[in-house]
């Protein structure tokens, strides 16, 4: 522990401790500040002549913690927890280098009552870092996010109004297992009462949630992550069937989850799946697969896949041009720099 911390900020330090751990020992505090036990005494005895109650027990369930209705002074952030708060923050919503957006508000506010030493560097961080949008990315409602994770925590039923990516729109009673963020994406890992099944529903497209009238009981060995995972390629409007002329061992790496389940098939494995979107399926999931495959359904995925043909063979019609000179900046030899093999234009 370096020794030029302050003894306030070792009390504050104390105090987090206590907020996070109540009932933690002098022994237990003095490991997590890195002093003796008598000057994590001492820092308790500072912070109760600071007017705030710390309540101390002996015996074996004893330890300090803090009194009831006790107020909390405002969080204080480190230099690097705010640079890496607002990292985070630009990292998983770009628009949040502008004040007109929700987080970005947010961010403002939080950067504002930051001591002048840190707050300068965040604001700096933020006004001058730039962030590209992710167009795979999906932003649900605050509210509806809000609600939901409260069903989840308070194991209570809910009716949620959903409308898919084809418009459809149509009510579901779920009990809410779990609210799972994966590649930027949020997603309700429920299950639903109409279909008697597991699913998933992402939040984004959820347009409002009804409390339900009664509670329930989540899986006791529940994963959601890997739940998740093995039900993103399920229940979807959209069946599909792709077999693959390699072995299984070899076409699994390439998978996704959300393309749904492998299987051995013959001397091959087969993929059977749904989809919400057979455009996608067809001209960004299979593409990137490096083994011969024929698509044998639905017949959405199917059509999907023919206009993609199509097109890539009109690509190709008329003769080919041979002879092409690099324009400079192509990153050929002769043309001016391009970018490495590091970079992100591959």
């Amino acid at each position: 522990m370096p020794t030029d911390i302050s003894p306030t900020a070792r009390a504050l330090r104390a105090l987090e401790i206590l907020r996070n751990r109540p009932g933690v020992t002098a022994g237990e505090l003095a490991g997590l500040l890195g002093v003796t036990e008598r000057a994590a005494r001492r820092y308790v005895g500072i912070l109760r002549e600071a007017g705030i109650p710390v309540e101390s027990a002996r015996g074996p369930y004893g330890g300090y913690r803090l009194g009831r209705g006790t107020r909390l002074p405002p969080v204080a952030f480190t230099e690097p927890e705010a640079l890496g708060l607002v990292m985070a923050v630009l990292d998983g919503r770009p628009a949040a280098t502008g004040a007109d957006d929700l987080v970005g508000a947010a961010l403002g506010k939080v950067i504002r009552v930051l001591p002048e030493s840190v707050g300068r560097q965040a604001a700096a961080l933020r006004a001058y870092a730039s962030a590209v949008p992710d167009r795979f990315q999906a932003r649900p409602d605050p509210a509806v996010t809000g609600a939901l994770v409260a069903a989840v925590a308070d194991r209570w039923r809910v009716v949620i109004a959903y409308r898919s990516g084809s418009g459809d729109e149509w009510e579901a009673e779920v009990d809410p297992w779990a609210v799972v963020v994966r590649h930027g994406r949020w997603y309700l890992l429920c299950h639903s009462h109409h279909a008697d099944a597991v699913r998933t529903y992402r939040i984004d497209r959820v347009r409002r949630v009804r409390r339900g009238t009664r509670a329930f009981e989540p899986p006791g060995d529940l994963d959601p992550v890997a739940v998740l995972e093995e039900n993103l390629g399920a229940g979807r409007e959209f069946a599909t069937r792709v077999v693959f002329g390699a072995p299984l061992a070899e076409v699994a790496p390439w998978i996704r989850p959300p393309m749904g389940r492998l299987g051995p098939s013959g001397e091959g494995c087969v993929l059977v799946g749904s989809t919400s979107n057979p455009a996608m399926y067809a001209q960004e999931w299979l593409p990137n697969v490096p083994f011969p495959f024929r698509v044998e359904g639905g017949p959405e995925l199917r059509k999907a896949v023919a206009t993609l043909a199509s097109r890539l063979t009109a690509a190709l019609s008329g003769p080919p041009v041979d002879d092409v000179t690099p324009g400079p900046g192509s990153g050929r030899p002769g043309g001016g720099p391009g970018l490495g093999t590091d970079g992100a234009g591959g």
